[in-house]
């Protein structure tokens, strides 16, 4: 380590700029990382879901689980595999081991439901094989509400959809409260009993058009032509103009029996905020893409639109995740600041300012080197790197302050700056390498924590260990180096050095002040070991017993002020969904007028719930 130290010293310039370097490359770093709220981790468990409309609860369990639970059962790695069967659907979830494989569990999990599917009933959709990703979650989703027709509502959505999509950050934006727009035939029966046309006829008629044709093509020697068989219906027109009996050259089309019209699909269910209809827009991000630029760039896109849009339709944003980011990214700027002016003053007040100076420059220093390896490494900055940055701040400067000080005595004493802080950084080398090691294996061993928290929590010992490691370098080599170049003897040297001499002669009596009622005290207390031994133990064992009576108990989250409150509606009734509308909207007039509350957003549930979490009475 002297030779280190003492190489440094010699190239002071390259080692200026170095440092230089680091803060620069930091700095940049923490303006480019990507930036999301919790760390993108593999969480293990995959859903798979099937859609047959109509089926009863028993003839899903027999019909769609029990086939797939025979080929899923034997898979690799499964812990643990739940199925639900209920109207219209099943869905299983199955459960992996931590550390498992995602891209192979999710690739057996589709062979096992590729072998299952030929079982499957002829009516049933295609299953639906989908994994749980937290960097998959919505960002933001953008509420729009008003009182206007639900088609406008759609139109809109849909039209917004299609511009959000194009945004760098973003992945995919999907469509809540929307229902599926469909072309309704109104027969009418004197029409159909005066053309002497039966109602299979019509339905057949339907059925055998808007398909898609593939022809072919014709090579005559001559060229080669694309045949074309127009047979896809793509406008309203198209339906109206369907043959349906031909007789005497007369064409009886659709046009002369019914009555078509757009409309949607019967609810599944409602959204309101305000007590307004409402469509949501759950955006999500793009893995690694920064989510404050994102959702600022959302908001200007929505922002943009909203001038195209009827007066009377609104947005609401809810679910912002950028706004804790932010908010979190504040927290650890005045935390930075506070702890280096708090260090500053205290170190003011003991060496003087330029070592305050010094010593300061340690904490963003070492922040803006570990966030740039960290960068480097493609890590995000989320929140548990965010809470390790905090919790590290007062870690920092120890080793710094320890060089300082030793340097500011040898200074005093008549040492070139340059001399006093090679002699404190060669000299403390060892004491501060020992200490800040022994920190960083207490971090170390939460490196191999096992299980989703352990994926979760491995980013606090690695921002820890990168971030103590860029201080253990500017302790020993930038800042001495620095403090070569600028230092100076501070005032209250002087008196420090006669209390050293003091000490290293045995005579403490001439130490005064503080530091002299400090080392009487010492003094005393190494005349009785056993007193403070048993003393020692007494605190220790006190305190575990006063925990044990008195503590709170174990949690794994603190309790925190809520920002958001759930009321959940229930009822066991076999009622329609129009009947459980009207439940909850009673209870959503008992909650408007509340004060404190920003927005108010309501769903109904009903139909099928895939692989909700919700209970089977909730119903809304």
């Amino acid at each position: 380590m002297r030779t280190l130290i003492e190489a440094a010293f010699g190239r002071s310039r390259t080692v200026l700029l170095l440092l230089l370097l680091t803060l620069i490359a930091g700095a940049t770093s923490y303006l480019t990382i990507p930036k999301e709220s919790a760390p993108d981790i593999p969480i293990p468990v995959i859903y798979v879901s099937i859609s047959y409309q109509g089926i009863a609860p028993e003839d899903s369990e027999r019909l769609l689980i029990r086939p797939m639970e025979t080929e899923m059962q034997s898979l690799e790695g499964l812990d643990e595999l739940k199925a639900t069967a209920a109207e219209g659907y099943a869905s299983i979830v199955l459960e992996f081991e931590p550390g498992f494989d995602a891209d192979e569990a999710l690739d057996a999990v589709r062979e096992a439901v590729d072998r299952a599917e030929p079982e499957l009933p002829a009516g049933a959709e295609e299953p639906v094989v989908r994994e749980v990703n937290v960097a998959l979650f919505p960002i933001l989703t953008a509420v729009l509400s008003g009182p206007v027709p639900e088609r406008t509502l759609v139109t809109v959505a849909n039209e917004l959809k299609d511009r959000i999509e194009t945004i760098r950050g973003v992945l995919e934006v999907d469509i809540g409260g929307e229902r599926e727009e469909m072309v309704e035939v109104l027969v009418d029966p004197a029409a159909l009993e005066s053309y002497g046309i039966s109602y299979e006829a019509v339905l057949q008629g339907v059925e055998r058009n808007n398909q898609l044709i593939a022809a072919g093509a014709i090579d005559t020697g001559a060229g080669r032509l694309t045949l074309k068989v127009p047979g896809v219906i793509e406008t309203l027109d198209d339906v109206l103009d369907l043959p349906v009996k031909v007789e005497n050259g007369t064409v009886v089309t659709l046009r002369d029996l019914a009555l078509v019209r757009r409309t949607f699909e019967d609810p599944q269910g409602f959204a309101r905020i305000a007590g307004q209809p409402a469509v949501s827009l759950e955006i999500k991000k793009r893995l690694g893409a920064n989510i404050i630029e994102t959702v600022a760039a959302i908001r200007a896109a929505i922002e943009r639109a909203s001038g195209e849009w009827p007066a009377a339709l609104d947005v609401v944003f809810l679910q912002d995740e950028s706004e804790q980011i932010e908010t979190m990214l504040g927290d650890l700027e005045n935390n930075v600041l506070s702890a280096i002016l708090l260090v500053m003053l205290v170190i003011v007040a003991t060496l003087g300012w330029r070592s305050a100076l010094l010593v300061g420059l340690a904490i963003p220093g070492s922040f803006l080197a570990g966030i740039a390896i960290m960068n480097l490494m493609g890590f995000t900055l989320n929140i548990v790197v965010l809470f390790s940055l905090i919790l590290v701040v007062g870690m920092l400067v120890d080793g710094a302050i320890v060089t300082s000080e030793l340097a500011d005595r040898r200074m005093a004493e008549g040492r070139p700056p340059h001399e006093a802080y090679s002699y404190g950084a060669q000299r403390m080398a060892w004491p501060i390498i020992a200490s800040t090691v022994t920190t960083l294996c207490v971090f170390l061993p939460l490196l191999f924590w096992q299980g989703i928290v352990g994926e979760f929590m491995k980013f606090l010992p690695i921002t820890v260990i990168m971030t103590l490691s860029a201080s253990l370098a500017m302790a020993l080599v930038f800042i001495p180096v620095l403090g070569g170049l600028v230092g100076r003897p501070s005032e209250g040297s002087v008196a420090q050095v006669e209390n050293f001499r003091a000490a290293e002669s045995g005579d403490l009596g001439r130490i005064g002040g503080a530091t002299g009622a400090y080392v009487r005290l010492l003094g005393s207390l190494l005349r009785r070991p056993g007193t403070v031994l048993i003393a020692a133990l007494g605190l220790l064992i006190g305190s575990i017993w006063a925990y044990g009576n008195y503590g709170r108990g174990v949690e794994f989250f603190p309790e925190i002020e809520p920002e958001v409150a759930q009321i959940q509606v229930k009822s066991r009734d076999n009622v329609s969904v129009w009947e459980k509308d009207d439940l909850v909207r009673r209870a959503e007039a008992q909650v408007f007028g509340i004060e404190g509350i920003d927005h108010i957003y309501s769903r109904t549930i009903g139909g099928r719930r895939g692989a909700s979490e919700l209970a089977e009475d909730v119903i809304g």
